[in-house]
């Protein structure tokens, strides 16, 4: 089975690159990608359950891979939300899988967002990464399912960095556009 693109960059370059930048002495401390969730909350859900299914076909078309149907958790009267009632879809994916869409993800989608600036490089204190995309519509794969329905999606990029700062330094290495914080 072929490895990703950037699966082979990692390996070959990125790696040994973070062990002397990070000072790390065994190959095993440097941090890598473990996985990638993508995740949609739907709201319109709550009133038409079409829109569910929609929703989880454009997210197979981006990922590669049938999403899992989210539930509530419990009961809001203020939402007309029940307990057991189908509120969003996730997907999480690994191995190569994980690496096309971040190939994606960096090179395809992010440069289609509209006025794009840079993403935020504020970590969640372990290493972790959370983006938020306003509209799935910059992915080539969904924008021959965009119907009447445009929706946001979450992409979490757990990695197995130690603290933000290996994190950083191993997301920076892949090439992910963050915004340049303003000198004082």
């Amino acid at each position: 089975m072929a490895t990703a693109r950037l699966e082979e960059l990692y390996k070959n370059e990125i790696r040994p690159q973070l062990l002397k930048e990070l000072e790390l002495t065994n190959i095993m401390e440097a941090p890598k990608l473990s996985k990638i969730v993508i995740n949609v909350g739907a709201k319109e859900a709550v009133a038409d359950t079409k829109i569910l299914n929609t929703i989880a076909d454009a997210i197979k078309k981006i990922t590669g891979q049938k999403p899992v149907r989210t539930k509530a958790r419990k009961s809001i009267a203020g939402f007309k939300i029940r307990e057991g009632m189908p509120l969003g879809v996730m997907v999480t994916l690994r191995g190569k899988m994980m690496y096309d869409f971040m190939d994606r993800f960096i090179n395809l989608a992010l440069p289609k967002v509209k006025d794009f600036q840079g993403l935020s490089s504020k970590l969640d204190g372990r290493g972790n990464y959370n983006a938020g995309i306003k509209e799935w519509s910059i992915f080539p794969e969904a924008e021959s399912s965009v119907d009447s329905h445009v929706g946001g999606l979450n992409v979490t990029i757990h990695t197995t960095a130690k603290n933000d700062k290996e994190g950083l330094a191993l997301l920076k290495s892949f090439g992910m556009p963050f915004r340049h914080s303003k000198a004082k």
